[in-house]
């Protein structure tokens, strides 16, 4: 999340296979792109330093709720991307940075599989200037804090792991455990994949507070899981982690290992 150039902009994107059952991400679906967010599978392309941007011709195009989907052909590649809705024809031609790539993405509102395609901030045509930088639809305003889920999911507490430490005590702690190995154990309520090089979760135990923010952990890793499995996460604890583009998070667990309940 993201793209950045892909470190800024795939955060502005976004910020989804059990483990129990396998380490290969699976062709899953997501609800209509509404991050795309956790049921999105986790992609395979690695993210770079850098975004490309195509300009090519529009071969096919389709609406589906707040998005628009366009089947590019360059001359040298044929790709597809996704962007807020915006106005587009056949044979237009339109520039499309190829950020946050996500594979075998099934979109519910068309029931249409795509083995690979491109969520981009904005996609314009040929000779337009691109807009400001904005985010996906479905995805944090620029600015501020990183997103994390605002409901509190797990309302029955889920006991730590054995050495672990609950999440409502992470955040109470941050200053003392800053760059210290932290043991977590939660239900996983949001999961993104592929973002800048690493895989996204968000995790609740029952512990700490929605409207202070003190209820959710944002762990990184290169493990997949998916919404409403039990983890416990291994990792280093991070305090006001910089992302660039207004992201930063005042808690962040990284490089997590993640074990399976």
């Amino acid at each position: 999340m993201t793209d950045v150039r892909l470190l800024a902009l795939s955060l502005t994107l976004a910020l989804g296979a059990s483990l129990g059952c396998s380490t290969q991400p699976a062709a899953t679906t997501a609800a209509e792109l509404q991050a795309p967010t956790s049921s999105a599978t986790a992609s395979s392309v690695p993210a770079t330093k850098g975004v490309r941007t195509v300009t090519g011709t529009v071969v096919e195009t389709v609406d589906a709720k707040n998005y628009t989907y366009v089947h590019v052909n360059t001359g040298s590649e044929d790709l597809w991307a996704a962007s807020g809705q915006f106005r587009v024809a056949v044979g237009d031609r339109v520039m499309v940075p190829l950020e946050m790539p996500m594979e075998n993405f099934h979109s519910e509102a068309l029931n249409r599989d795509f083995p690979l395609i491109y969520f981009a901030s904005s996609i314009t045509k040929e000779g337009q200037t691109p807009p400001p930088m904005a985010p996906f639809p479905g995805h944090p305003p620029m600015g501020g804090q990183a997103a994390r889920p605002d409901a509190q999911g797990v309302t029955e507490p889920i006991s730590p792991a054995p050495g672990g430490t609950r999440i409502a005590d992470v955040w109470a702690n941050r200053a003392s455990l800053a760059g210290k190995t932290v043991i977590v154990r939660g239900k996983v309520v949001k999961f993104n994949g592929g973002i800048m090089g690493r895989n996204w979760v968000h995790i609740q135990d029952g512990s700490g507070k929605a409207d202070a923010g003190t209820h959710d952990l944002t762990i990184t890793t290169d493990s997949v899981v998916a919404v409403g499995d039990v983890i416990t996460a291994t990792g280093t604890l991070a305090v006001d982690k910089d992302f660039g583009a207004g992201y930063t998070y005042p808690v962040i667990v990284e490089g997590a290992s993640i074990k399976a309940q």
